[in-house]
């Protein structure tokens, strides 16, 4: 598929024969949440694409302060494609954000961050392409239930595929089809409900400029995922972007609710999102050595080290939220051992199957959607371009069922581990944050910290659950 419009004058092209009424920018905060503002299509001019759209950016969550609140969005144009969900003919484009007190790009904005990061990576000779391909699983569910106050908290999330309703009454019957805990990988229907759902996902993803290869039911009850062809930083960064906007509102136009929440579900297997990475110069994959373990290069092994030794902080990017570490337990295919191996799912970093030259590359599976995705890739590769300066070795590779270890074994061989909670990885992005600056200003990290400490940490540590209530009530 790909891009649609190349320059201004074919955008205007595109928006004529589409009869386009409205034009919708989009820019993306620093939790990863699309924002955007609707022009009329006449009120849109070509000099208004060239210096950008006045916006206040002291109105969105941890960006500007109000005596300091202009700002400019930036519209990428080739970005630009048809919004299929809105009843008036609506053209989408991306865009950055620019700072007017520092005439730049915005040291916030998280797809700023990523093209820096990918202009820092050419400067420093490393290489000259970077293509990353992200892996997002999702759940659907049928109705969802949140409350929080000072004197109750909890949640309900149902499925017909939930294994809880194998008894429940239904006006039409039960018909008794369900995939059951850890039973949902590849079943056909009826026991897979949701083909016809991922479908009508995967030709509206066509439709917004995703090349989408396959789709299929995910381990979990109510799981499911949908392959997209890898891009580089920032076409795979925007293409997660579409993914999600996609996935949720044709679950939401069906009656149904999709999250990419890393794990709603206790004792059933979490969403990742897996992120495929390599680097190139030249036209020649950098990753790959042939007759090496795995075909893997120096300069790969060398890039995840990288990786690996930053990994609490990495992790505060890449797993950013409470729940993320709900996910990351031993038993649930959730990498949580910082090695790598061939075809190996327990590791942190898995080398797919039979690449060869021109697919060889490094999986990291730890990262989920929770992550901002312009922030997650930016941060792999800093992390990965400071192990290749530092000549920095990976532990591995292990072959072995790393799942199958216990706790133990792990500590008596020595091999890393991610953190366990948010809290962990913050901590850990406080002492360890000089791989970060040759993009990243000290502002943008400690602003981010605080804000992940204030936003998640905190309240999550503050209030009681209800697994607390049953555990503890009568003592």
């Amino acid at each position: 598929m790909g891009k649609f419009v190349n320059n201004v004058k074919e955008f205007y092209t595109f928006c004529e024969e589409n009869e386009v009424e409205f034009v919708d920018f989009r820019f993306t905060d620093i939790k990863g949440a699309w924002h955007h503002i609707s022009y009329r299509m006449s009120a849109v001019t070509a000099d208004m694409l060239e210096a950008g759209l006045p916006f206040d950016g002291s109105s969105i969550e941890n960006w500007q302060p109000i005596n300091k609140s202009d700002m400019l969005l930036k519209p990428d144009v080739p970005t630009a494609f048809m919004d299929p969900f809105t009843a008036d003919s609506t053209v989408i484009v991306i865009c950055d954000v620019y700072d007017i007190y520092k005439n730049d790009l915005y040291e916030r904005c998280p797809r700023s961050i990523a093209k820096k990061t990918l202009k820092y990576m050419e400067e420093s000779g490393v290489g000259d392409e970077a293509y990353f391909g992200p892996e997002n699983e999702f759940f659907i569910f049928d109705n969802v239930q949140i409350w929080s106050g000072i004197n109750e908290s909890g949640y309900k999330v149902d499925s017909d595929e939930g294994e809880w309703n194998y008894s429940t009454s239904y006006e039409a019957g039960n018909m008794g089809h369900r995939p059951g805990t850890k039973g949902g990988y590849f079943p056909a229907m009826p026991t897979d409900s949701m083909v016809d759902l991922r479908a009508e996902m995967m030709l509206l993803l066509e439709e917004v400029g995703l090349t989408v290869m396959l789709g299929h039911h995910e381990v979990a009850q109510a799981q499911g995922e949908i392959g997209i062809k890898f891009g580089d930083m920032i076409e795979a960064a925007d293409n997660v972007q579409k993914y999600k906007y996609v996935v949720k509102m044709v679950a939401h136009l069906n009656g149904k609710s999709a999250t990419f929440m890393p794990k709603p579900l206790y004792g059933d297997n979490g969403n990742g999102m897996h992120v495929h990475q390599s680097i190139w110069k030249e036209g020649k994959n950098l990753f790959y050595q042939e007759g090496e373990y795995a075909n893997l290069s120096e300069t790969a092994l060398q890039y995840l080290g990288g990786v690996f030794k930053h990994s609490a902080a990495v992790a505060s990017f890449t797993n950013p939220s409470t729940n993320s570490y709900k996910r990351l337990v031993p038993g649930f295919e959730a990498p949580s051992i910082l090695t790598y191996s061939s075809q190996n799912r327990s590791a942190a970093c898995r080398i797919p199957y039979g690449a060869g030259e021109m697919a060889t590359r490094i999986e990291t599976r730890f990262p989920d959607s929770t992550a901002c995705p312009y922030l997650c890739f930016a941060v792999l590769m800093l992390a990965g371009l400071d192990g290749i300066k530092n000549k920095d070795v990976p532990v591995g590779p292990m072959d072995i069922d790393l799942f199958e270890l216990t706790l133990d074994e792990i500590k008596e061989q020595n091999i890393p581990q991610m953190p366990r909670t948010l809290r962990e990885s913050l901590e850990g992005l406080r002492g360890d944050f000089d791989f970060l600056r040759p993009v990243m200003t000290d502002e943008f990290i400690n602003a981010y910290r605080l804000y992940m400490f204030e936003s998640q940490v905190h309240p999550d540590e503050a209030r009681p659950t209800g697994f607390e209530f049953f555990t503890t009530y009568s003592c």
